[in-house]
């Protein structure tokens, strides 16, 4: 394989991974969500946007990687968060404390799927 195929089969299994978004992450006590199962604060769950889930129509059960200052949590969908604007995303009180003190209520994340 010369130089030039190496380089465009490596690019091409670059871009098959999923661009990280960025929002807000902010957490709430879950309960019943909509994909249907109860979960609870020490759960490491998610609830996406409205815009997100509706994007994805198999979301339930996914699970995502959050990125937020050199640190990183995994996170199970389990619930829409209707307040959330696109991209941003509601979290299980554990899944917060893994990145930041639950008393800075909202930061800034990057989120992708996890493979």
């Amino acid at each position: 394989m010369g130089s030039f195929t190496k380089t465009l089969a490596v690019l091409s299994c670059v871009a098959s991974y999923a661009v990280a978004l960025s929002g807000d992450m902010t957490y709430y006590t879950p309960g019943l969500g909509s994909c249907g199962q109860t979960n609870s604060e020490t759960d490491m769950v998610v609830a996406l946007s409205p815009a997100q889930f509706a994007a994805d129509s198999q979301a339930c059960g996914k699970q995502i990687q959050i990125h937020m200052g050199g640190k990183s949590a995994l996170a199970t969908v389990v619930d829409k968060c209707p307040g959330c604007s696109e991209n941003s995303i509601d979290v299980s009180p554990a899944v917060f404390e893994s990145l930041a003190p639950l008393t800075v209520g909202r930061t800034q994340i990057e989120w992708d799927y996890a493979t």
